[in-house]
Formats: structure tokens, sequence, C-alpha cells
């Protein structure tokens, strides 16, 4: 359905398979029924933004991007740096969720342009509730189209 904000496409750089895995059924807790890719690694998502993994990105279509910040590849700060220097990608919203509370990289996140930055806790019942928070906030966003390039 065009306009639905059911046809945000989420994709998630994340290398950890439990906190995938946990992300993605916290979402179907709280109603989020975005199609959702996940990635492993930096590199990964990048190149499916810039197009040279194939399929890659499509222009005319909505992402919101989830990036840890400690993975293989490229880190999800540099990542950040990439994407919101891009001319083509800097609109898509990007959501720091990370195991990292270091108030100087959270400080980076921002400068660099990311929209939120959410702390995974350790425990099961604080990171859920984060989840469902981010859950609630995708419902309610609204998310630029890629400009064609």
């Amino acid at each position: 359905m065009k306009g639905n904000d059911n046809d945000i496409t989420i994709l998630m750089a994340e290398d950890d398979d439990g906190h995938a895995l946990l992300v993605q059924e916290r979402f179907e807790s709280v109603g989020v029924r975005n199609a959702l890719i996940r990635f492993k690694d930096g590199q990964k998502v990048w190149d499916f933004l810039t197009g040279t993994e194939k399929p890659g990105a499509e222009p005319d279509k909505r992402y919101l991007l989830l990036l840890d910040i400690r993975m293989p590849g490229l880190d999800g700060i540099e990542i950040l740096r990439r994407v919101k220097q891009d001319p083509r990608l800097k609109n898509i919203p990007v959501i720091m969720l990370t195991t990292t509370d270091d108030p100087k990289e959270i400080g980076v996140c921002y400068e660099l342009g990311c929209n939120n930055y959410l702390v995974k806790p350790v425990e099961f019942e604080k990171f859920a509730e984060v989840i469902k928070r981010l859950g609630l906030f995708l419902m309610i966003v609204k998310v630029s189209k890629l400009k064609a390039g």
C-alpha cells in the first residue's frame, strides 16, 4: 500500500544473532510488521545502500537504518558518517542500537546526524522495553524516500 508506514523497510546491521532475533521478536510483539533486512556486518549494509551488492536499495523506496556500533567490516559510526555524507542517502533515518554507552561515542553519533541512540541494556526486560519504544517510534515516524541517483 503506497503511503502506508508499512512500506518502510528496516535495514538492521547487527552481527549478534541473539540480539537480531530479539529485535525482530520485539518488533512483532508491538505490531511492527515492516519488512526487515538484516546484515551481519557494516560492509554488507553499505554495499546494499550504494548498490554495489545486488539487489541493492531501490530508488523511491523508504528505509530506516538500525546500526550497531561494534561490527565486523565497517563499524556503525563509519556507516553513519558515509550515509549522512551521501546526497542520495542522507535523509535515511539512522538509529544507533548498541551496547556502547560511552558518552563520547554517543556525542559523535549525534554530531554525525543519527536520529536516535538507544543503548541495549543487558537485562532482557530493559532491552525489550527499548525495542518496544523503538517499535512505537517506527509506527509514528515519517520516513523520506531514497533520492534517485
